[in-house]
């Protein structure tokens, strides 16, 4: 069963201003959490209870996951210097 994608409000400004060949890739990492919420490289943040990061190039997606409700929620996308500031 595939999981539900939500972005929020803050996810979604910093998608818009990324250039047009780093978005394409966010996007494609993005569906991809809808079948498969932890890929082959998935991180789980320390310091959080259901805090996840995948990478996508120099870019970092930072999304929790409930597996009751089968929800995929992105919290944060942002480049890998700037996302834990």
């Amino acid at each position: 069963m595939n999981y539900t994608i939500i972005i929020e409000n803050k996810a979604q400004k910093e998608f818009l201003k990324l250039s047009p060949p780093h978005d394409n890739s966010i996007k494609k990492g993005i569906a991809g959490l809808e079948k498969e919420p932890r890929p082959h490289g998935v991180k789980k943040l320390s310091g959080t209870k259901d805090g996840y990061r995948v990478r996508v190039g120099d870019y970092r997606i930072l999304y929790t996951i409930d597996d009751r409700k089968k929800v995929v929620t992105v919290y944060r996308i942002r480049h890998r210097q700037e996302v834990y500031r």
